[in-house]
């Protein structure tokens, strides 16, 4: 399949810093795709240049075939995100908020089957400032899932969730490529990437130091064996 989302030669500075050199790497649509790499590697810049967030120095980002620098609100409609930390208002209650963001779309998801999928009725009259971590995971989750997009991004979509919780939404992210999507999930967990990854990018410094199918990358070693050894290569 074509690549639904592109990257070629992304390089990205902030001033004398270089945070992306040179990175290239695809990923198709109904598959799963885990950018890992240490603190500093370029993950999020990259992540944030396909978001339309950041713009890339030189290179170039696709996805869906377009440029997400100052992209159409159709293009972005297609698009699901999760941050991290942040993005969503904190004065609300997730429910009413994802019947707001459901609304937007023309094919939205079941608010609330995706909100008990979640685990979201268990604090559902609880405001976004007053929740946990990771019931804010959960329900910047369900942000991004809301419209049914075609693309995915999801910045380390289990952080501070319990194991339950996670096991949850390792199986909501593998359905949501068996639907067509094409999902690309950073994570510092070599489990979630064995778990739930068909594809595999691993960054150090910048750089894109091994991408290819998760028994590709990794051979008949652990994940984590062949990522340490990538990683402590690229920093010397």
């Amino acid at each position: 399949m074509a690549g639904a989302v592109d990257v070629q030669e992304l390089r990205r500075t902030y001033g004398p810093v270089v945070a992306v050199d040179g990175a290239s790497w695809s990923a198709s649509a109904g598959t799963v795709t885990a950018l890992l790499g240490p603190n500093g590697a370029g993950k999020t810049t990259t992540v944030e240049c396909l978001e339309g967030l950041g713009r890339p120095t030189s290179g170039t980002v696709r996805v869906l075939g377009t440029d997400p620098w100052g992209a159409s609100a159709a293009h972005r409609a297609r698009v699901g995100v999760m941050l991290q930390d942040g993005g969503l208002p904190t004065t609300v209650r997730p429910l009413p908020l994802l019947r707001h963001l459901a609304a937007l779309h023309e094919r939205p998801r079941d608010v609330d089957a995706l909100a008990d999928r979640l685990g979201i009725p268990d604090f559902a009259r609880t405001s976004v400032r007053r929740m946990s971590g990771g019931q804010r995971q959960r329900v910047a989750l369900a942000a991004a899932l809301v419209g049914s997009p075609d693309v995915l991004f999801l910045d380390e979509p289990t952080a501070g969730l319990d194991p339950h919780a996670r096991l949850e939404v390792w199986d909501v992210v593998r359905e949501e490529a068996r639907r067509g999507a094409c999902v690309v999930m950073t994570t510092h967990s070599f489990e979630e990437a064995e778990r739930v990854a068909d594809h595999v990018v691993i960054m150090a410094a910048g750089r894109v130091v091994a991408d290819g199918t998760l028994d590709g990358v990794r051979g008949n070693r652990s994940l984590e064996d062949v990522y340490f050894e990538l990683t402590a290569g690229a920093r010397r």
